[in-house]
């Protein structure tokens, strides 16, 4: 099965990362939690607590299958990291799978990957990823060759349905 880094610092969206980190462990996926630093626990927006198990300083694409980014405030909060910024953009260079619900792509745009990719995100980052170069899609999925995107909570089924769809081909 997939080895899948999970990016994420405090004020991540807590069901969002909840349910679809459920399910591509139920379907016997390996999850990673990367960060800013190794051991340190991040707590989400209702009080989720997640410990990250490596530094992203210490780690590189190719040590991962794929990529899930939770939304919430975190993904605002890594685009200001370098190594964040880097890491993220290794998972498109190296065309391996991206996972991002509701305000990830403030990451990806920082990583400036987004340029004609067709994406969603939340309402009040529209502007901003049609800023990227990207074409925004008001559905609860858009797949775009290998980038998953969704909106909302609401969305996470489809979400889930699409990122599992995407590893399944992968293997």
């Amino acid at each position: 099965m997939s080895r899948i880094a999970v990016i994420i610092t405090d004020m991540f969206q807590d069901v969002e990362y909840q349910q679809p980190a459920e399910a591509f462990q139920k379907a016997g996926h390996e999850l990673v939690h990367v960060g800013l630093r190794a051991g340190s626990q991040v707590k989400g927006e209702h009080g989720a607590v997640v410990k990250i198990d490596r530094a992203v300083r210490d780690v590189s694409a190719d040590d991962f299958d794929a990529l899930f980014i939770p939304g919430g405030y975190s993904p605002d909060k890594l685009r200001i990291d370098t190594d964040a910024v880097r890491f993220a953009k290794e998972f498109f260079t190296k065309n391996k799978p991206v996972f991002g619900i509701c305000h990830a792509a403030q990451l990806l745009i920082t990583a400036q990957v987004l340029k004609g990719r067709r994406v969603t995100g939340w309402t009040s980052i529209v502007q901003d990823i049609k800023n990227a170069g990207a074409e925004y899609v008001d559905a609860e999925v858009v797949v775009d060759k290998n980038l998953v995107s969704s909106r909302k909570p609401a969305d996470i089924p489809a979400f889930i349905r699409e990122a599992l769809a995407m590893l399944a081909k992968k293997r």
